[in-house]
């Protein structure tokens, strides 16, 4: 998990910011899980929605550890995931902005941080390192 010496810089970064975006999705799903507990006493229906949307989150936050390890051992499809999960993210962003009536946005900054680590991992020198990691495999 913690040896990345053999990474480019650029890919350093971006798996240092997947791994902690997810752990901290994980936190705050852990969080959430005990919010919508509590939501589920007292509004049950609106509560058991959190439920499934807390659950939802700590899957696709599961799902973004397990990613960038993949990443990490050279694995160009587990690069590919992780930018569509930077797509979906976009539109979570903007479905969230357009609810919020420009009041929110809490989702943006989460998504340029995602957005630059995407960027990180198709640098050349990322991609060289990866067509280089192809042989391996």
């Amino acid at each position: 998990m913690f040896k990345v010496a053999a990474m480019p810089t650029e890919l350093k970064v971006s798996y240092w910011i997947w791994l902690i975006g997810g752990l901290l999705g994980l936190l705050g799903g852990v969080i959430g899980l005990f919010g919508s507990f509590v939501l589920i006493a007292f509004a049950p229906p609106i509560g058991l929605l959190v439920l499934l949307l807390v659950i939802v989150a700590l899957a696709l936050a599961t799902a973004q550890i397990v990613l960038a390890m993949k990443m990490k051992e050279g694995r160009e499809w587990a690069r590919f995931a992780l930018t569509i999960l930077v797509g979906i993210s976009l539109v979570l962003t903007l479905i969230s902005a357009g609810v919020a009536d420009g009041r929110g946005g809490g989702s943006l900054p989460g998504f340029l941080i995602s957005l630059v680590a995407t960027v990180l991992m198709w640098l050349p020198n990322a991609q060289a390192w990866f067509v280089a990691n192809r042989a391996r495999f």
